[in-house]
């Protein structure tokens, strides 16, 4: 197992209301020195879900959001932060209840997605949901979110959408496929 670097000196360079960049000065195993910065929440953050809603057997739910990152609308999953004290799956529920309008009876913890690990400290958890129910709760949201769904067989063309442009989204539609695969519950 390689040794992590040392450590130096860090320092928080800017902050805003969200986040806060932070410089790290490292020392290698080998002794080379680097800065590094890196984009940190702003310590009152408690993690975050990402939802694969299974409408069907073969069917996602997908909504459709304004970015200010990509300054345009974007399809991907239903996703959003964890509240203090929230339970994970608790929290995946509540937010496919205000983003898309469905509650699931079943939850399942899948995995956990970094967006961009050399820059960013963020990590979203995937969740899988089944068995959906039609269910609305108030969110955050500026405006209602457009629903949608993409059919697990034909990712590939969700890619070449040009409002499709979210890799932890596509990654979690392509691990929720081949998981259900290996477990006989979908076929291509």
């Amino acid at each position: 197992m390689r040794q992590k670097p040392i450590v130096v000196a860090r320092e928080i360079v800017a902050s805003s209301r969200l986040f806060k960049v932070e410089e790290l000065q490292l020392r290698f195993a080998n002794g080379v020195e680097r800065t590094y910065e890196r984009l940190a929440s702003k310590g009152t953050g408690y993690g975050a879900v990402m939802i694969v809603a299974l409408a069907d057997a073969q069917h996602a739910l997908l909504v459709e959001e304004y970015c200010a990152g990509t300054d345009d609308y974007q399809i991907s999953l239903p996703k959003g932060l964890i509240e203090p004290g929230e339970d994970v799956l608790v929290a995946a529920n509540r937010e496919l209840m205000e983003e898309a309008g469905f509650g699931a009876r079943r939850l399942e913890l899948l995995a956990e997605l970094s967006l961009s690990p050399g820059y960013m400290s963020q990590k979203i958890q995937v969740v899988l949901a089944r068995d959906l129910y039609p269910q609305s709760l108030p969110g955050d949201e500026p405006e209602p979110m457009r629903v949608e769904q993409v059919h697990l067989g034909e990712l590939s063309s969700l890619i070449a959408q040009p409002n499709f442009t979210e890799g932890r989204a596509l990654a979690a539609l392509y691990l929720v496929r081949d998981l259900l695969t290996q477990r006989g519950e979908f076929s291509l």
